[in-house]
């Protein structure tokens, strides 16, 4: 192994990388546009602002003798902090509202609803001497948020309209607490997201040194190489640490990214240090896995594809991808998966650097990282120069 070699053939490869255009784009620009977009598209929604609905309102109780139950429940629709409500005076404009998606739910009060509730109050204990009546409440379904809050929402105003303020005031053991008392998250969605973004851009260095690799052993400079005092060793670990350089890059440029649109993670400094380091570590994994898809691909629009056997799994399992049940598991086997909890534990929880489990983390990545590499240039000695 010759440090000056070494030093050289990386120099050569980081020239090329500064020189293509697409391979830049990816790898550079990529990050950072991704860091942009998905920071913009995402960092408004949650924050600990109230969500609110629009909801259509049909009344056909106003000239009931007991309408002042009707315009109490009307009131506390209005009052309510999720609800905003728009009047409507007949059935099919309100319908046609929903069904263009213009509202998120419409209400039809039935008429003889005041006298329902006063026909409670007269016999509270006898079911059989109460005028029954039905809300009418329709649902935009392709608001997945709507389907889900809205009848509670309306629920808990009947309630209030019928029992006031304490209605589920009633003596039990057991109290829950008032929900005025909870603070609400400050996170966003771009929150949970941004531990996957780092994960995520790094993940397509895979393709770069598959591609990278089988052009040159395509062009016939693998081969010339072998005429020179190179050694296998020395192009072996220049290509490993230029991709390593390039991992470092990548992490600069997606935190200055994120904290340009106003992202400001639960971490200090030495959490900041840490995600370079286990990122250093995920850059392996990626030349490894480059490496094995070079061994076995015959040209370099091939080894595209082949790499994407290695990216997809470990895009959706293991960056910012929602998982739950069978996924769980699966994500457990995607390297990228540790890489994205462990800055996920600094990040967004708030973990000291001492934390164990990040470390662990770091320790999966970095064995699996190792053990890629050593896999790929035993593979890459054995089949890629052919």
């Amino acid at each position: 192994m010759n440090l000056r070699r070494i030093i050289a053939l990386m120099k050569k490869d980081l020239k090329k990388t500064h020189r293509e255009p697409a391979v830049l784009f990816l790898l550079i620009l990529f990050p950072v546009m991704l860091t942009m977009v998905f920071g913009l598209a995402f960092g408004g929604i949650g924050g600990g602002t109230t969500t609110s609905f629009d909801v259509g309102l049909l009344n056909l109780d106003v000239t009931s003798s007991q309408a002042e139950w009707t315009s109490a429940f009307v009131d506390n629709l209005t009052e309510s902090d999720v609800f905003v409500v728009y009047d409507y005076d007949d059935n099919a404009t309100g319908q046609s509202a929903l069904l263009q998606g213009n509202l998120d739910a419409f209400i039809i009060i039935p008429e003889g609803f005041g006298d329902s509730v006063a026909s409670y109050y007269e016999s509270p204990v006898d079911p059989s001497a109460w005028t029954n009546t039905t809300i009418g409440l329709y649902v935009d379904s392709g608001s997945l948020m709507a389907v889900s809050a809205v009848p509670p929402l309306v629920q808990e105003v009947l309630m209030k309209t019928i029992f006031g303020s304490d209605a589920m005031a009633i003596g039990l053991p057991i109290e829950i607490g008032s929900p005025a008392l909870v603070e609400s998250s400050t996170f966003t969605q771009w929150d949970f997201m941004a531990p996957g973004i780092f994960a995520f851009a790094a993940i397509f260095l895979t393709m770069i040194v598959a591609t990278s690799m089988t052009y040159e052993r395509d062009e016939g400079l693998l081969k010339r190489l072998r005429t020179t005092p190179v050694s296998s060793a020395d192009y072996m670990i220049s290509q490993t640490l230029t991709y390593m350089i390039i991992a470092v890059i990548q992490v600069a440029l997606v935190l200055a990214s994120s904290f340009v649109i106003g992202y400001r993670p639960a971490t200090g400094p030495a959490g900041i240090a840490f995600t370079f380091v286990i990122a250093l570590a995920f850059s392996l994994v990626a030349v490894g896995f480059g490496l094995i898809a070079a061994s076995i691909s015959k040209s370099a629009e091939v080894s595209t594809g082949v790499s994407f056997i290695f990216i997809m799994p470990q895009m959706f399992f293991g960056t910012f991808m929602p998982l739950g049940g069978a996924t769980e598991i699966i994500a457990k086997f995607m390297p990228s998966k540790y890489i994205t909890d462990a800055v996920t534990t600094l990040f967004l929880r708030g973990a000291p650097i001492t934390t164990p489990v990040i470390w662990f983390d770091l320790a999966i990545v970095s064995v699996v990282g190792v053990l890629l590499v050593a896999l790929g240039i035993y593979l890459f000695e054995r089949f890629g120069y052919r």
